[in-house]
């Protein structure tokens, strides 16, 4: 993951520039290729970036066309493409990054253009073209990402934002979890929530809770859970997935070989006809009307038109590094689940990596995890200290994407207190608490304990 660090209403940003860089720094480890700071009028935005789309361009943070907006984001936005093709006034993208299409959305739709992102993000926007500057913060919907916001009563008019508590610590004596869904703006100092999914109310008790009588699509439900998969494998950079063996991640690992094996086979036949016009003469055009010489480039900076860049970038947004998948697991020895994981990555057909750590290894690092999850809850603690070493070798591959099974148990009520459920509505209410409480718990913990290892989170939005 990326981290963010911002404070506006400053009497002098100039002044603070370095104390917010020092703030920054203590959250680098989450972004290690590139740190960037910008200074506004009563604003300093400081962005540590982990680069995985638009590697060689994109860093932060992003400023627009007439310098007055200027943006720093943590996360991924996975309809980007549609969302450019959609704008009603051409843009001239300066970078790759699918994050940049924030700012000329915010031109068009204000504040409500958070209800049109899916990604998993935190970002801060500042707006200079208005007088005093607006700043815009988000998160997105289920919290996948990390954001905080802090005051100081030595400076009453300031706030602050930052992907993690650590970086606000010295500055602010007030800080709070951004709620997931909701979003900021210092005009007039709102926070309001823009998800507003059918099922929220479904853990309401009373009238207003939403309990679904409709039978289950599994047709549906498992397209649903491919798309989720396959949007995440957008990526420029080297990828895997957590392999534990059970049913929620086979079943992620499963969709992302084939996704995997796909882009490997359509890579074979680019290099196929390369190699025959190298002998017979210049590129032939693709069916698509795109040379087979354009397949696997970066998109052009100006992405204004339709369709053949729209094919391009889908095309290059999905070519990973590896052309097989690696899966990644880590156990006890003779634990269950690295047996288990073996014999599904066998059966995948993936390149797997086993990792056998021993009790006092786990006992070693629990301070680094609770640095890193900045919480002393036993359970994410006791969760998060195998993922945390497994993470390490992980980031030491050269690996910075991983997917995940985060989140099914609770959409589907998989944990064991659920066979207690009295009945099918009190089962339903637990599942929607659960989902609402992801950001506390399973996503908050996939976030922080990879490091500088970013870690997607799949089937949960």
């Amino acid at each position: 993951m990326c981290g963010i660090c911002v404070a506006h209403g400053l009497e002098k940003p100039s002044a603070d520039r370095a104390r917010l860089i020092a703030c920054s720094k203590k959250i680098r480890h989450r972004g290690p290729d590139w740190s960037g700071c910008y200074v506004g009028k009563q604003t300093v935005l400081v962005h540590e970036r982990l680069a995985i789309v638009g590697v060689e361009s994109g860093a932060q943070p992003l400023v627009s066309d007439d310098g007055k907006i200027i943006l720093a984001v943590n996360g991924e936005i996975y309809n980007h493409t549609k969302l450019q093709e959609g704008l009603k006034t051409p843009y001239p993208f300066k970078t790759h990054s699918d994050c940049e299409v924030i700012i000329p959305l915010y031109r068009e739709h204000g504040k409500e253009l958070c209800d049109k992102l899916d990604g998993m993000f935190s970002f801060v926007l500042l707006d200079e073209s208005v007088e005093p500057s607006r700043v815009i913060a988000a998160r997105d919907p289920i919290g996948i990402t990390t954001l905080y916001q802090g005051w100081s009563s030595k400076r009453p008019g300031a706030t602050y934002f930052a992907s993690e508590l650590k970086a606000l610590i010295d500055e602010c004596d007030e800080i709070i979890s951004f709620p997931p869904g909701h979003v900021y703006d210092s005009q007039d100092k709102s926070t309001t929530r823009y998800f507003q999914p059918t099922w929220w109310n479904g853990d309401d008790e009373g009238p207003e809770g939403v309990i679904p009588t409709k039978e289950a699509d599994l047709t549906a439900l498992r397209e649903a859970l491919e798309a989720a998969v396959r949007k995440r494998l957008m990526s420029e950079v080297p990828y895997g997935v957590l392999l534990s063996g059970g049913l929620d991640s086979s079943l992620i690992a499963a969709i992302a070989a084939r996704e995997t094996e796909k882009v490997t086979l359509a890579q074979a036949e680019v290099r196929r006809r390369k190699l025959a016009e190298a002998q017979s003469g210049p590129p032939s055009p693709t069916p698509n009307g795109i040379s087979d010489s354009e397949y696997g480039k970066p998109r052009g900076k100006q992405i204004s038109s339709r369709g053949q860049n729209a094919n391009l970038s889908l095309i290059a947004a999905t070519i990973a590094s590896w052309p097989q998948l690696h899966s990644f697991s880590i156990g006890l020895e003779n634990s269950p689940d690295l047996i288990a994981a073996r014999k599904a990555a066998h059966y995948l057909g993936t390149v797997h990596h086993e990792y056998v750590f021993t009790v006092q290894e786990g006992l070693d690092a629990i301070p680094d995890v609770i640095h890193h999850l900045e919480t002393y809850d036993v359970t994410t603690v006791r969760a998060s200290t195998p993922m945390y070493l497994l993470s390490r070798k992980i980031k030491a591959m050269g690996v910075k994407m991983v997917l995940s099974g985060e989140g099914s148990d609770e959409i589907f009520g998989g944990y064991l207190y659920f066979h207690k459920a009295p009945d099918a509505t009190s089962f339903h209410q637990e599942c929607v608490r659960r989902v609402k409480n992801l950001h506390t718990a399973d996503c908050l913990r996939a976030n922080k304990y990879a490091l500088d290892l970013h870690c997607k989170v799949g089937g949960t939005n």
